[in-house]
């Protein structure tokens, strides 16, 4: 499955009504080149009351219904549309991670069919998924970390100018 078009759709919306949330866990993950997949999409969000109003703004724009989990302390929003099943999960908390603030200041801008999306920093996919602990989150946390490491080598490539001659080398 080709989840472009459906984060397209996603962060128009997200942009239209001005939802704070930041795109996190494997989908996030994938963004920055982890080969990891997913059918998850998981956003984490200020879980504030305007931000609730903007998020029923968002289900009606995605045609989704908003449903909200049975057990008791939980900050998951659900979003689910009936014709073609999607999920989304709209977290008020993230296992790890001290804030939102702190993971929106940290992530990422992306260009998804040309709408932009906030996702969250490799490190804070990490930390959030070692926090949990769940098998399924364990089992990725080295391939995020060497693609971590692969983005960081990348960027500092790109800082020190690849291709640029050294006064040594002139």
């Amino acid at each position: 499955m080709d989840a472009q078009p459906e984060l397209a759709l996603l962060a128009k919306a997200l942009n239209e009504y001005g939802l704070e949330a930041v795109l996190i866990g494997n989908m996030a993950a994938a963004l920055h080149g982890a080969p990891v997949s997913t059918i998850d999409i998981d956003l984490f969000f200020r879980k504030t009351p305007r931000n609730m109003r903007k998020l029923k703004l968002v289900a009606t724009a995605l045609e989704a219904v908003i449903l909200r989990p049975y057990y008791p302390v939980s900050a998951l929003f659900r979003l689910h549309r009936e014709r073609d099943g999607l999920q989304i999960d709209f977290m008020g908390h993230i296992d790890g991670v001290q804030s939102y603030e702190g993971v929106r200041d940290r992530a990422d801008w992306y260009e998804i069919g040309a709408q932009r999306l906030l996702a969250a920093s490799l490190d804070d996919i990490i930390r959030s998924k070692r926090a949990a602990g769940r098998n399924k989150d364990l089992a990725v946390i080295d391939i995020l970390e060497k693609t971590r490491d692969e983005e960081a080598a990348a960027k500092e490539t790109r800082k020190r100018g690849v291709g640029k001659k050294r006064r040594s080398e002139r």
